[in-house]
């Protein structure tokens, strides 16, 4: 067959010859131009942000791409609600062949994103030495069992706000105590023009979680110990907890209206200089101190109140990156994070729009207390962070306690039945031992 080809060209003219060579020539070229155009095109890094924050980070995806020519960020732009953004996140690594390179992830999805295969362990791509300049909680906040899956961002705490005027005219401090909160409210509600003593956030939804994970370790309890799956829900503190939210509505301290009441709700309350205390997170700091606020300049912040001799809580909050397991760019995708979360990312970020930093050397950085003296006292509520508990069935657990948080603080249930019933959930859908058996 190779003689009868030969034979066959050799018979070709001479002209015919070169113009097949020619053409042999020119289609190689092409071919070699296109594999070279295609290998200079930018790879494409996605993610999918709430819209609001979305518009922000715009301002770290232009800085890295005018370092980085070689990648392109697209940021995918979808509902404000954080649980419908995560619904988006799963239902794509559901459904197969995610689009997303990377996920910005809140810090209760780790344990569920992880357990189900869908990141990757990041422990071979940075050391204990970079991690130590994180906030320990929320370096913890990204591991689940032996590994780490989320880079953190920018972190979110609990804290308790107070009006400065108020305290000065009733010639008080500002609380450290359950008991000392509840007294300064009343003797406020008396002796001042102000209506409430205390607003928080009790609608059923997972800032009512974070409210009593702050108080049930104010009280020296526990929701789930993430190492041996052991249920303190219906531990003595933890009933504490729940019957210390349901005596500030009894005693008129608290509206009755806050068993719906989100953060905003709340912030209104206290910005409009209705209440004495707010818990809430560190955005509300900018907002109660704009430009027409009642209360501007008469707010200070301090770590969440505890039982007598109990340390303070600030429930954790926060963002990160995690890389996706099937990303075929992680090399590339990983640059997005470093930078993301390098100092000087961070700092940027933080100094723009009045973020809390996840490194903890930027809560003392002399930009950022230039622009935000507040945060020397951010970091002394970061350092008493504890997270929810990173356990892969967390949606399951936080549904059961808040339906029965509702119960409670609604007076359907005593907090003792509440609590008992929502331990007992819990403990099946984790496989837990029940205590009472």
């Amino acid at each position: 067959m190779f003689d009868t080809l030969r034979n066959w060209v050799l018979q070709l003219g001479r002209r015919t010859r070169q113009a097949i060579a020619i053409s042999a020539i020119a289609a190689l070229v092409a071919i070699a131009l296109g594999t070279w155009s295609v290998a200079q095109q930018p790879v494409t890094i996605s993610f999918l942000v709430r819209a609001v924050e979305a518009e922000q980070l715009q301002l770290l995806v232009d800085q890295f791409e005018a370092e980085n020519p070689d990648i392109r960020i697209d940021i995918v732009q979808g509902p404000n609600a954080a649980d419908a953004v995560e619904n988006l996140y799963t239902t794509s690594f559901l459904l197969g062949d995610s689009p997303y390179d990377l996920v910005y992830a809140d810090v209760v999805w780790i344990p569920k994103f992880a357990a189900a295969g869908w990141l990757q362990d990041l422990s071979d791509r940075v050391s204990d030495d970079d991690l130590s300049a994180f906030l320990e909680a929320d370096v913890l906040s990204g591991q689940y069992q032996d590994g780490l899956y989320r880079m953190p961002f920018r972190s979110d705490m609990g804290m308790l706000y107070y009006r400065t005027d108020v305290l000065d005219e009733i010639g008080a401090e500002p609380p450290e105590t359950f008991e000392e909160l509840l007294a300064l409210a009343q003797q406020a509600q008396t002796e001042t023009d102000v209506t409430w003593g205390f607003v928080w956030q009790g609608a059923q939804y997972e800032g009512l979680i974070t409210n009593f994970v702050e108080l049930v370790s104010g009280f020296g309890g526990f929701w789930v110990n993430p190492d041996t799956l052991e249920v303190g829900l219906d531990s003595p503190e933890a009933i504490a907890a729940v019957e210390f939210m349901r005596q500030v509505i009894a005693d008129g301290i608290t509206p009755g209206g806050v068993t719906n009441y989100i953060e905003e709700d709340s912030l209104r309350m206290f910005e409009n200089g209705n209440a004495l205390f707010l818990r809430n997170w560190p955005y509300v700091w900018a907002e109660a101190n704009k430009d027409g606020s009642p209360v501007q300049g008469n707010i200070a912040l301090k770590p969440m109140v505890h039982a007598e001799g109990q340390q303070p809580a600030a429930c954790l909050g926060g963002w990160g990156f995690g890389l996706a397991v099937d990303t075929p760019h992680p090399d590339e995708a990983w640059r997005v994070v470093e930078f993301f979360t390098s100092r000087q990312g961070q700092k940027d970020f933080v100094l723009e729009f009045a973020y809390v930093p996840s490194r903890r050397d930027l809560f003392t950085d002399p930009d950022i207390l230039a622009a935000f003296p507040h945060y020397q006292q951010l970091l002394e509520v970061a350092e008493t962070t504890v997270p929810r508990p990173p356990v892969g069935q967390y949606a399951q657990i936080s549904d059961i306690l808040q339906r029965y948080l509702s119960a409670a603080i609604t007076d359907q249930l005593s907090p003792e039945d509440a609590m008992q019933a929502a331990a007992r959930e819990t403990r099946r859908v984790l496989g837990s031992p029940d205590n009472n058996a």
